[in-house]
C-alpha cells in the first residue's frame, strides 16, 4: 500500500492531493505478513487463558442446551485435524465444500481445516442441486463435509463426503491418534476461505480470501477493543446468538472473532423468531449479530413482550443497510440496547466500516467510519474522478482485508479489482465531513425515472416507518414513457387494512415527485438472502409476469 500522505483532513479522513478517504481508527498491530501463519493459530493465539482454564462455554446449541467448553473445543480441534491427516488424503491446497446446517461441529471443523491448510468453501444447506453444481465447478473441492439429509445433493468428489452426524466423524473429534496434529508450513497470503456471494444482482460468485484478509479483520476487532475499553470486571460475561447461517460471510467472520474474543456463542440450528426471543431470555444473552429485517421484526414484533430480554445490551446489525425510522423506533421500544451498525462485502472479508462506542451508535442513518487499515474513494461513476466529503459516488475500496480476487471468474476479477487493488463495490455512498460513511443504494439497483435516479431504500426506509406495515420492498417496473416507475411490495401487518392508494400517498408526502411510489402489490412476505438482503431480481420477474395483483 501507499504511504499515507500527510494533507489528511483530521475530521474526515480526506487527503486532497491523493483524493483518497484513510482511517481515523487507530493503527491496530498485526503480525508481519511475511510470518508463516493460519488463521487458525492467530485466532488461538488470542484466546483467553482465564476462558480455557475455567471451563467458559465456547459454543452452546440452543435446540439441544448442550454445551461445548473451550478446553473441549480445542481438544476436537486437534483431534479433528490429527484423523483427517490419518484418515484421509486431505493437504494443504485442497478444496473442501461444506454444506451442513449449524451446529456445535461446524466452528471445529472450521478451526481444523484452517491449521491443516485446507481451503474451506461452506455453501448454503438448502441450495438447489444446479446451483450446487456451479458451485462446485467455480470451488473445484476434493472433499465434502454434510450430512445426512444434506449430502444426497452433493456428487461423488475425489475424496468422498464425510457426514458430520455419523460415527466415524464423532469419533474423528476423539482421535486413537497422537492428539498433536502434524505441522502444516502455510503463509499469510495462502487460501482460507472460498465464500460464495449472494447473488442478488446476477449469478452466484466465488470469493477467495487468504488467512491473510481473515487476520487482518480479526485483528483489528480485537485489538481496537481493547484499545476503546470495555469488559471490564463488573461487565457480565459475553454471550452472543448467533440467528447468522455460518456459511455467510457475516456468520463466518463474527464467529471466528467471537471465539478470538473468548466469548460464549449460543448457535441456532434454524432461525425461528419465537425460539430466539426464548434463547435470549434463557441464556441471558448480551449480543446478537443480526440483519435489518431483524431490527424490525423486533421492533414491531407483539411477542417480544412475552420474553425477559433485559440482557440484551447490543445489537450488530450489517448485510443489508438499515433505514433512520427503522434504528430510532428501535431505540425508542429498547432504549437500553445499543445499536451499532457495520458495513462490508464478502469481497472485504466482511469488514470495512462499522460504528464503535455509543456516541458513534448515535449517528443514524450511518454505517460508521473506515475501519482501521482501510482506504476509500468515492467516485463519480460517469467521469470517474475521485470525489470530496459530502458528494455522492461508488465507494473504492483498498487494504488487507480485500479478496485475491473470484475463483474461476478472471473477467469479474479484472472488472472489479484494478491494477492497484482498489475494489470497486458497486454501493453508491458518501462520506460526511466527519469521515463516517453513508450508503445510498446499489448503484445497478437505482430506479431510472426519466432522467432521474431513485434509490429503493430510501422509500423503504419510509414504508417501514408506517406501523401498519410490517415489510416491504421497492423495485424498478419497466413504463413506456418513464423508462421506470417505482414499484412498492407490501407485507400488511396482522388485521391491517391499509390500500395503495394510501401507501402511494405515504410516501408522496416525503419525497420529490419523481420518487413517488406509483404502482403497489400486496404479498406475503419479501424474498430476501440469508444475509437480510432483498432478492430484487425476483420480485421484478414476479411483477413483469403477473402485473400488481395479490401474491
Amino acid at each position: 500500500m501507499a504511504t499515507t500522505p500527510k494533507n489528511i483532513d483530521p475530521n474526515s479522513g480526506f487527503c486532497y492531493d491523493s483524493r483518497t478517504f484513510h482511517s481515523l481508527r487507530p493503527n491496530v498491530p498485526l503480525p508481519p505478513p511475511s510470518e508463516p501463519l493460519s488463521l487458525t493459530d492467530y485466532a488461538l493465539s488470542l484466546f483467553s487463558a482465564a476462558a480455557v482454564t475455567t471451563d467458559t462455554s465456547a459454543l452452546i446449541d440452543s435446540a439441544t442446551d448442550r454445551h461445548l467448553s473451550y478446553s473441549l473445543f480445542l481438544r476436537q480441534v486437534k483431534s479433528l485435524a490429527s484423523s483427517l491427516q490419518n484418515l484421509t488424503p486431505l493437504s494443504k491446497g485442497h478444496v473442501a465444500l461444506i454444506l451442513t446446517p449449524s451446529s456445535l461441529h461446524v466452528p471445529v471443523l472450521y478451526f481444523s481445516l484452517l491449521s491443516l491448510g485446507v481451503t474451506i468453501a461452506p455453501a448454503n444447506p438448502l441450495t438447489s442441486p444446479s446451483e450446487l453444481t456451479h458451485l462446485i465447478q467455480l470451488a473445484k473441492p476434493s472433499i465434502a463435509f454434510a450430512t445426512s439429509s444434506t449430502a444426497t445433493n452433493v456428487p461423488s468428489l475425489r475424496f468422498g463426503t464425510i457426514l458430520l452426524d455419523s460415527p466415524l466423524f464423532l469419533s474423528m473429534l476423539h482421535s486413537k491418534y497422537d492428539s498433536q496434529p502434524r505441522r502444516v508450513q502455510l503463509t499469510q497470503s495462502d487460501s482460507a476461505a472460498i465464500l460464495f456471494s449472494s447473488g442478488t444482482t446476477g449469478r452466484i460468485k466465488a470469493v477467495l480470501l487468504t488467512h491473510r484478509n481473515l487476520i487482518a479483520l480479526i485483528g483489528g476487532f480485537y485489538h481496537l477493543k481493547h484499545m476503546i475499553g470495555g469488559g471490564g470486571e463488573e461487565d457480565p460475561h459475553p454471550v452472543s446468538l448467533f440467528t447468522l447461517p455460518l456459511f455467510h460471510v457475516f456468520g463466518f467472520f463474527m464467529l471466528i472473532r467471537a471465539l478470538a474474543s473468548g466469548e460464549t456463542l449460543v448457535l441456532m440450528q434454524r432461525f425461528d423468531f419465537e425460539g430466539m426471543l426464548r434463547a435470549v431470555e434463557r441464556y441471558r444473552i448480551t449480543y446478537m449479530p443480526v440483519s435489518p429485517p431483524l431490527v424490525l421484526a423486533l421492533t414491531k414484533s407483539e411477542l417480544v413482550k412475552k420474553y425477559d430480554i433485559s440482557s440484551l445490551q447490543m445489537l450488530g446489525s450489517g448485510g443489508a443497510p438499515l433505514g433512520k425510522e427503522v434504528a430510532e423506533n428501535f431505540r425508542a421500544r429498547f432504549p437500553n440496547v445499543e445499536i451499532v451498525q457495520g458495513y462490508g462485502l464478502t469481497e472485504s472479508s466482511g469488514g470495512a466500516a462499522r460504528t464503535v462506542g455509543p456516541d458513534e451508535a448515535k449517528r443514524n442513518g450511518s454505517v460508521g467510519r473506515l475501519a482501521e487499515n482501510m482506504e476509500a474513494k468515492i467516485v463519480d461513476p460517469v467521469t470517474g474522478e475521485a470525489l470530496p466529503p459530502g458528494h455522492r459516488g461508488e465507494l473504492w475500496l483498498r487494504g488487507p482485508t480485500i479478496m485475491k480476487g473470484y475463483v474461476g471468474d478472471d473477467k469479474a476479477t479484472a472488472e472489479t479489482l484494478d491494477s492497484e487493488g482498489w475494489l470497486k463495490t458497486g454501493d453508491l455512498c458518501y462520506f460526511d465531513s466527519q469521515g463516517f460513511l453513508y450508503i445510498v443504494d446499489r448503484l445497478k439497483e437505482l430506479i431510472k425515472y426519466k432522467a432521474y435516479q431513485v434509490p429503493p431504500a430510501e422509500l423503504e426506509h419510509i414504508l417501514h416507518s408506517h406501523p401498519e406495515i410490517a415489510d416491504a420492498a421497492v423495485v424498478p417496473y419497466p413504463d413506456e414513457d418513464a423508462g421506470q416507475i417505482p414499484m412498492a411490495f407490501v407485507v400488511r401487518k396482522p388485521g391491517s387494512n391499509i390500500t395503495a392508494n394510501q401507501v402511494m400517498e405515504l410516501v408522496a408526502k416525503q419525497v420529490s415527485p419523481y420518487k413517488k411510489i406509483r404502482r403497489v402489490s400486496f404479498i406475503n412476505s419479501i424474498p430476501k438472502s440469508a444475509a437480510g438482503k432483498i432478492l430484487r431480481r425476483e420480485l421484478v420477474d414476479y411483477a413483469i409476469s403477473n402485473g400488481s395483483s395479490k401474491l
